[in-house]
């Protein structure tokens, strides 16, 4: 008499219960190649690596409504990505320090330009800080531009702090 014992893997062969459909990533795999689920060990590609990098430059626009918002996304690219992209933790550094730096000179400034209001100095200052608080959305939106084009972009001087830290 002959065993119609099923196999459900007992004998190290998957049985028909164990076995994955073809093409598909394993149980317990996360496409891409991550080691397990939160891993966060998958090296970005080239694409992504750019995508994020040009993100990390727009979120600047974050602080058109919100104020400050725009260094905080920023620096959440760079604790995401630092240790799966240099290339983006680089750009979403730089553009945090470089966003942080103009909202402390902006915030100086139009709190100056407030306060000299009183004294009529003030609104000859209102013209000058407007433009000047358009610069540096112009500058951000430049760095992404080139980053989406050309792959890297370094803002004077805030790129080398970052670089010798």
């Amino acid at each position: 008499m002959e065993s119609r014992e099923q196999n459900y893997g007992v004998t190290g062969e998957p049985g028909a219960a164990e076995q994955e459909p073809v093409g598909q990533t394993p149980i317990g795999e996360v496409p891409g190649g991550a080691d397990h689920p939160g891993s966060g060990t998958a090296v970005l590609g080239p694409k992504e690596e750019k995508t994020w990098s040009v993100l990390s430059h727009l979120s600047a626009f974050l602080n058109i409504f919100t104020l400050f918002l725009g260094p905080v996304a920023a620096l959440i690219v760079w604790l995401v990505y630092k240790d799966r992209s240099s290339k983006v933790a680089f750009n979403a550094l730089q553009s945090a320090a470089y966003q942080g730096a103009w909202l402390a000179i902006l915030g100086i400034g139009w709190t100056l330009t407030i306060g000299l209001t009183f004294v009529l100095v003030g609104f000859l200052l209102i013209p000058a800080m407007l433009i000047l608080t358009v610069v540096p959305f112009a500058h951000m939106g430049y760095a992404a531009y080139k980053v989406s084009k050309e792959g890297e972009y370094r803002y004077p001087i805030v790129a080398d702090l970052i670089e010798n830290r």
